[in-house]
């Protein structure tokens, strides 16, 4: 669970993020959407402790790994949400100098996998890799923008999060991989219980797999909408006069 409160953030004269209350349930796929500059990274980056707020506070419920015992913590002040969540926002979350096989052994090391474990998990991803990931003998920083995409997506639904963090993730995949993503993420909800928050321009995407679609503007929350069976998809039309 993500509790927000009074949660501001100024660059200079312009604010960037400036919500009151907010809360979002464990389990649901919430969609942010807005236009260009409704501060939706900076939510997101705010919420990732990569960006100090100016007021208000963030607290996120997350199991203890040590303990399993559910805890209240402020990322701020407690790392122990780091082991729990997965994010992914641009190509300064990926180690380029790397290839994909290395920067996966490197992603599961870091949570304590084996290799048999870390090859195991690589199976999970096999449809949306489309075999243009693996075995290519290149960098990350040599593969193309759809497929670093994809090698941040996985890395960020590596180690099973019970938080997910993703900015844009449909953007410079084609089609194919934009509908197996939407599989991959609406599969990892149910399976596993996370909670998973999504920024994106494409509405259409976004109201296909979102529970519950937050629209910012100028910082601000404009609508809370409910999607069961895509219901907030014609009030978002309007709104963006689609």
């Amino acid at each position: 669970m993500i509790v927000i409160e009074n949660l501001k953030k100024t660059f200079g004269e312009k604010t960037a993020v400036d919500i009151e209350s907010l809360t979002i349930r464990q389990g649901e796929m919430v969609g942010l959407v807005g236009n260009n500059g409704a501060g939706k990274t900076t939510l997101f980056r705010l919420l990732l402790d990569l960006l100090k707020a100016d007021e208000g506070k963030v607290t996120l419920e997350v199991t203890d790994p040590k303990t399993q015992q559910k805890e209240q913590v402020n990322p701020a002040e407690n790392e122990h949400w780091k082991d729990c969540t997965g994010a992914y926002i641009d190509e300064g979350f990926l180690i380029d100098f790397l290839t994909p096989e290395e920067y996966f052994e490197f992603i599961g090391k870091v949570n304590n996998m084996t290799t048999e474990e870390i090859s195991q998990r690589l199976q999970d991803f096999t449809q949306l890799m489309g075999g243009e990931i693996l075995d290519q003998k290149k960098y990350i920083r040599n593969l193309s923008a759809g497929n670093k995409q994809k090698v941040g997506i996985i890395a960020a639904l590596f180690n099973h999060p019970q938080l997910v963090i993703l900015d844009e993730p449909f953007n410079f995949l084609d089609p194919s991989s934009q509908i197996v993503l939407k599989k991959t993420l609406t599969d990892y909800c149910q399976q596993t219980g996370a909670t998973v928050l999504i920024s994106s321009h494409n509405l259409q995407h976004t109201v296909d797999i979102s529970s519950r679609i937050i629209l910012m503007e100028h910082g601000k929350l404009i609508k809370d909408l409910p999607n069961e069976n895509g219901s907030a998809e014609n009030e978002l039309e309007a709104y963006f006069n689609v």
